[in-house]
């Protein structure tokens, strides 16, 4: 009599995963450093996975600290990675770190956000980002993402608004692609629907999709970076982001050192 196993939850967020990033059974058995036969058995459930090739599979699939934690949990073991508050002692070197950045930055934009565009912190500049906006955007906790794009926000400044907010709302798309998120997904069906239909493509610098926001003394146009804690072993800090805005063109600039 032949027993077929049910594959439990490991196996199926294994498949699913491994699926995701669009690679065969061979080729992650190559990065994991195991072999296809063994990855086969945990995707069917016929094998139970040890604690170390949970971990070397979850990196080699590149999974963020939060998924990865989630893996090890479905394979019944305790996470690996640390969440820690914002506000905790141990991450006060970071805090301090990301208050110079911002500092640093002026006279130009920058924030730190969390997932989903909560906002931790800005520098003054990011008043030229925020007037005008309706005072219930700038509650906290606020929202950059919602902020930039709704009506009452940023939106009524933008002068390429369907341009520019596809452009984000794309690389959330992007985003989602990578692993199965419904809060996402929620908040771009929200934020698309802040956005006009883009009737044709609009020239830009050619290597960024520029921000063009209207302001008293004049059009600002503005390129953004994004920075992240690359080698980060907590969750927390795993997903900040440091989203810092440039000027594109000389009058940009000075139209900001001015404000300064």
């Amino acid at each position: 009599m032949t027993v077929v196993a049910r594959p439990g939850r490991f196996a199926r967020d294994l498949r699913d995963w491994r699926t995701r990033r669009r690679f065969s059974q061979l080729d992650l058995a190559i990065r994991a450093d195991t072999t296809q036969r063994h990855l086969s058995f945990l995707e069917q459930g016929r094998s139970r996975p040890g604690r170390a090739i949970v971990v070397r599979l979850a990196e080699s699939l590149e999974l963020p600290l939060r998924e990865r934690n989630e893996l090890l949990l479905a394979a019944g073991y305790a996470p690996v990675y640390a969440e820690s508050s914002l506000d905790a002692p141990e991450l006060g070197p970071v805090r301090e770190a990301l208050d110079r950045i911002l500092e640093g930055h002026m006279p130009y934009p920058a924030v730190v956000v969390r997932p989903y565009g909560e906002l931790v912190a800005a520098n003054p500049a990011f008043g030229v980002l925020a007037e005008g906006a309706a005072p219930a955007l700038l509650e906290p906790p606020v929202n950059v993402l919602r902020l930039a794009l709704h009506p009452d926000g940023m939106a009524r400044r933008v002068e390429n608004l369907a341009e520019w907010g596809r452009h984000i709302t794309g690389s959330l798309r992007d985003q989602g692609r990578r692993g199965p998120d419904p809060r996402l997904a929620e908040l771009v069906d929200e934020l698309d629907g802040y956005l006009p239909d883009v009737e044709s493509p609009e020239d830009h610098l050619g290597f960024a999709v520029p921000l063009r926001l209207r302001a008293p003394e004049g059009e600002l146009r503005l390129i953004t970076t994004l920075t992240s804690f690359a080698t980060a072993v907590d969750v927390t800090l795993s997903e900040l982001r440091l989203e810092a805005f440039l000027p594109a063109d000389e009058t940009t600039a000075a139209i900001l050192r001015g404000r300064s």
